[in-house]
């Protein structure tokens, strides 16, 4: 039977490390609690994690003709501007498929949002360049908007609204992801501290999440990074002592490439910026000798199940969950 967890761990009367944890050996496969990470990981690997902190991206408002409409914030622009997604309220919350260029929308606070272009082309279906207007802390911008009336987006597979607290890592410092780099959500902060005294070194970058609810066809989209000079050293001397790069989920697979960490002689060609959109999941950078990613069922580039050759081993005789908040799948240990 196929389980969907709907609830936090938390809620279900577990930590967030109880999650449990798929682990390719040379011996095979093998399964495990995320709390046993350090056992995975030896003395000198460097874990690379993201700082990234969730937004409270939904915001429910109106159309002109008055239906109610859910509004999902993906990413700022250089201009002020923001890429937004279009939900119905229904249970199922599909995409709004009737918009059109130039209609304004009403939310709270007696702001406004109006949909300039679609995004990333003129072809596109899904996303829209938005203006808002109105804000009552214009200082503050659409940050400060989301913060005084969003919630954290969800999908129509949990239910239940959760606290924003639910949707954050132990890493989470720099708030700017509209959905949660949730590879990192199991790690606890006695974790963390088991790793750095097993002699495992803990690197930050900063990687803003976008809406992840891709449909058929659709690539991943740019995406705004950041990597600490101090980082990117940390990456190159790993491996030009041959130890290995850990990345705690694509959000850091995307980031590091892109911070020109390739080559051991080589580093901070671009600190931060756009992450390529088609990167996330689908190309193998040099920098990364491992990954800590979930698992579970296809509902975006973050939810995707992992491609894994071979039989599984025999399940746990209690049932497993799919789509787990922090199902992850940790790093090759064969390498």
């Amino acid at each position: 039977m196929r389980l969907s967890a709907n609830r936090p761990a938390e809620q279900r009367g577990q930590t967030r490390d109880s999650v449990r944890l798929l682990v390719a050996t040379t011996d095979g496969l093998a399964h495990a609690r995320f709390s046993d990470l350090p056992r995975f990981l030896i003395p000198g690997d460097l874990l690379v994690v993201n700082t990234s902190a969730t937004l409270a991206a939904a915001v429910d408002g109106h159309r002109g003709d008055g239906r109610p409409v859910t509004v999902h914030f993906s990413t700022p622009l250089d201009d002020g501007t923001w890429v937004a997604e279009l939900r119905e309220t229904s249970q199922d919350r599909s995409r709004v498929t009737d918009a059109e260029p130039g209609e304004t929308l009403t939310l709270p606070g007696d702001a406004s949002l109006t949909l300039l272009f679609r995004y990333p082309d003129p072809a596109a279906a899904r996303l829209w360049v938005t203006a808002i207007t109105g804000l009552s802390n214009p200082d503050g911008g659409g940050e400060a908007f989301l913060a005084a009336h969003g919630r954290p987006i969800r999908y129509s597979y949990v239910p239940d609204e959760w606290p924003l607290s639910a949707y954050q890592t132990v890493f989470s410092r720099d708030p700017g992801s509209a959905e949660m780099p949730s590879a990192g959500r199991p790690f606890t902060a006695d974790l963390v501290l088991d790793l750095i005294t097993s002699g495992v070194v803990i690197a930050p970058i900063t990687l803003h999440a976008g809406v992840a609810s891709l449909e058929a066809g659709e690539q991943p989209l740019p995406e705004r990074f950041s990597v600490p000079e101090s980082t990117a050293r940390l990456v190159n001397l790993t491996r030009s002592a041959s130890r290995r790069v850990v990345a705690a989920g694509t959000t850091v697979t995307r980031a590091v490439p892109g911070a020109g960490c390739q080559r051991a002689d080589h580093w901070l060609a671009r600190p931060r910026g756009l992450a390529p959109g088609a990167a996330r999941g689908r190309r193998r950078p040099g920098s990364r000798q491992g990954r800590v990613r979930r698992s579970g069922q296809s509902r975006g580039p973050r939810l995707s199940r992992p491609r894994i050759r071979g039989q599984l081993p025999p399940a746990p005789a209690h049932s497993m969950i799919w789509k787990d908040p922090g199902s992850p799948v940790p790093p090759d240990t064969s390498r």
